[in-house]
């Protein structure tokens, strides 16, 4: 069974999670207005995938017979300086959530919560992934800048991860 302290702490979790669907879908709407649909794009496919880690945590509570007591979640920024701006703070915000992982592996690991652990797993593989294309596409508006045709090519190149959805 796992702990009343573990338990909160998922619960939790699955809040960020809402927290980080919701701010994607706030910068997808930036870039929208910002006539960078490639950007929003990619921002949307983040968005469900967010989602889509919220209800694993969702699923993962009420399979173990938890409770699964949802919390409000924050309303994120509107407004941005730049795309270049806008990634740093994802690459931010994917950091900060890799260490909202680790703190739960860390309080599973220390109640030798196995379940938990191996589940937390997968997470911890995937914000690998998250940070890693977040970082990504920070270095190339880096390299390009943010105006002009290179822009407008990198648009292009990351509105193709979510063709079709």
């Amino acid at each position: 069974m796992l702990s009343k302290a573990l338990q909160d702490a998922i619960n939790e979790q699955i809040k960020h999670e809402m927290d980080s669907a919701h701010l994607y879908l706030s910068m997808s709407a930036y870039c929208e207005a910002h006539n960078l649909p490639g950007f929003a794009s990619w921002l949307r496919v983040q968005w469900q995938e967010e989602t889509s880690h919220a209800m694993k945590f969702f699923r993962y509570l009420i399979d173990r017979g938890v409770r699964v007591s949802l919390q409000g979640i924050d309303r994120p920024p509107v407004d941005f300086k730049s795309p270049l701006d806008l990634f740093q703070q994802v690459l931010a915000h994917e950091q900060k959530v890799t260490g909202l992982i680790n703190r739960l592996y860390d309080m599973a690991s220390k109640e030798n919560e196995y379940p938990t652990l191996v589940e937390l797993q997968w997470f911890i593989k995937e914000q690998v992934e998250e940070e890693k294309s977040a970082g990504d596409i920070v270095a190339m508006l880096t390299m390009v800048g943010e105006s002009g045709t290179p822009l407008i090519m990198l648009d292009r190149q990351l509105g193709a991860r979510g063709a079709g959805k």
